[in-house]
């Protein structure tokens, strides 16, 4: 009894403590868009109604979405299929290449692209040199260029989660399927698709919340476009932060609403049936000039999505001033890296960055493993609750959360749950918590799931605590769970862009907001030195995540 009420007190503690973090930022924001210096108004919703440009702005977030999607799938899915269900030379190999893009933090991978395909990037000079043009061939502008890189970037979810759902599929499904005499066409369609709808659906819902909450690509790229992330930066920038209020609001409406109707379109994966047998092999191409044609595509495609990267390798050896209209950089050196260390102004990001995404990390853990624990193992009245709090900051926009934060904590009224953090070494490692929240929880929350409770009460009956049950038992069978979620929440506090640009002081300034500002001092070789150190932490911590959390 006395267990049961410590349980409940402490569930209804993480519970307020959520709606704090989480639910009273968005609602302080919503209050902020109807209220004047006079008291509650609508002038504010009536000049976001009134203005075309907003609706452009919302308009250009929804279908540069739904085409990302598009997009996103039409190279995914066939990638799946190509190194899931066909033997061929070095295949295990490209199907980790072709993951690879998933290393890439966005603004590293926007800058990767406007180092490769920009007006002064490499294919671009390339071209002018061939064709003797006075003027770059493109210009990497608009919508089409966000586009461009959300395809690049976005693919990854359709590709990991399809060949997840194909490495699933039963093999005997397709001995039925023959049997009955089903040619391959009619295989595809009635047999495989059905158990692909799940991973489709949850790979399109991916996407293009990712791409409505894109703020990297669309900052860089946009130049007169704008979609709803940028407008509301730069409305705030103007001084109009009750108007910017509104457009927070109305982005998230949009996201929430998607998120509604996107879940709710996807099919149950019970109805596709479970896997009882072995996976289906690898089809042998049997056709020597077949299986060579097809193994130059796919390391002809592996080759192209590896650019970026080898991209950013070769730029951050470029010394300054010595790139300019050659379509190969004429001179290299390591100065650049040698800068990032020894010069305390340029080390002071990576500093800051590795210790913000720690803390941010650490407390996004502590936080999703013991809520978790008190909703799934102790089953406390509002667990529910607690998992969708959880869940909620991913539903919302980065733009919209940064916002929202910056918002709520830029005052100092105790009384009313405010503090003053905006501007101090705290708002940012709070704001990566928030935002980390979902990406710990969802692992976490499956890990604990998977636990047998007999491994309590086997526990409890040879008298351990519950304590001592938390650190010899439970704890040891989660590590895998933990280390998932704790390597890609510090991969994406560590590579933050969209929070950062808003709330960073110089003094915490992170490793997302020196490369923005090297790249404005036309200091490319620098800013490429800090994404090449980026991609190899992230690479690390996903590679060193994998490792020991099969291990444990």
């Amino acid at each position: 009894m006395i267990r049961s009420r410590r349980s409940q007190i402490i569930g209804a503690t993480l519970l307020l403590l959520l709606v704090w973090l989480v639910v009273y930022p968005l609602v302080l924001v919503l209050i902020e868009g109807v209220r004047g210096p006079e008291g509650w108004t609508l002038e504010y919703v009536r000049l976001f109604l009134d203005r075309p440009t907003e609706w452009q702005a919302l308009w250009g977030s929804l279908w540069t979405s739904l085409a990302s999607v598009v997009l996103a799938a039409v190279i995914g899915v066939p990638l799946a299929f190509l190194f899931s269900r066909y033997d061929l030379p070095g295949g295990r190999i490209l199907s980790a290449l072709v993951a690879l893009p998933a290393v890439l933090p966005p603004l590293v991978g926007v800058i990767a692209f406007m180092f490769l395909y920009g007006e002064t990037g490499f294919v671009s000079l390339l071209v002018q040199r061939l064709l003797r043009l006075q003027e770059p061939p493109w210009r990497l502008q608009g919508a089409g260029a966000i586009l461009l890189v959300h395809a690049y970037s976005m693919y990854v979810y359709f590709y990991l989660l399809v060949s997840a759902a194909l490495a699933g599929l039963d093999a005997s499904l397709f001995e039925a399927a023959a049997s009955l005499g089903a040619g391959r066409w009619r295989t595809l369609r009635r047999v495989v698709l059905p158990h692909l709808y799940p991973a489709l659906g949850g790979a399109a819902l991916l996407t293009f919340m990712t791409s409505l909450a894109s703020f990297s690509a669309p900052y860089i790229f946009g130049g007169g476009f704008r979609v709803m992330t940028t407008q509301i930066v730069a409305t705030r920038l103007n001084g109009e932060n009750a108007l910017a209020m509104v457009e927070t609001v109305s982005l998230t409406g949009l996201a929430l609403t998607a998120l509604w109707l996107l879940r709710g379109s996807q099919p149950s994966s019970n109805a596709a049936g479970g896997r009882k047998g072995t996976a289906p092999e690898r089809l042998p191409v049997s056709s020597r000039p077949l299986r060579l044609v097809l193994a130059a595509l796919a390391w002809s495609l592996a080759g192209v999505l590896l650019l970026p990267h080898l991209t950013l390798l070769l730029v951050s050896f470029v010394p300054l001033g010595t790139w300019t209209t050659e379509p190969l950089p004429p001179e290299y050196t390591l100065r650049n890296y040698l800068t990032l260390v020894q010069d305390p102004v340029r080390a002071r990001p990576l500093v800051n960055s590795l210790w913000l995404a720690t803390v941010a990390t650490v407390a996004a853990v502590a936080l999703a493993l013991l809520g978790a624990i008190v909703s799934v193992r102790r089953r406390i009245r509002g667990g529910r609750l607690i998992e969708g709090l959880l869940a909620l900051p991913w539903a919302v926009p980065g733009t919209v959360f940064a916002i929202a934060l910056a918002t709520a904590f830029s005052v100092n009224a105790p009384h009313a749950g405010r503090f003053l953090l905006v501007g101090t070494l705290w708002i940012l490692p709070l704001a990566y918590l928030v935002r980390n929240l979902p990406i710990t929880s969802r692992a976490i929350l499956a890990g604990v799931r998977a636990l047998d409770p007999s491994l309590d009460e086997a526990a409890a009956t040879l008298g351990a605590r519950r304590w001592r049950t938390l650190r010899r038992i439970t704890l040891p069978l989660l590590r895998p769970a933990l280390l998932a979620g704790a390597s890609l929440a510090f991969v994406t506090a560590f590579g933050d862009f969209v929070t950062s640009i808003i709330l960073y002081t110089y003094d915490t300034r992170p490793i997302s907001m020196e490369i923005l500002s090297s790249l404005r001092q036309s200091d490319v070789g620098v800013a490429a030195a800090y994404g090449v150190v980026l991609m190899l932490v992230s690479g690390a911590v996903f590679a060193l995540g994998a490792e020991r959390g099969s291990a444990g």
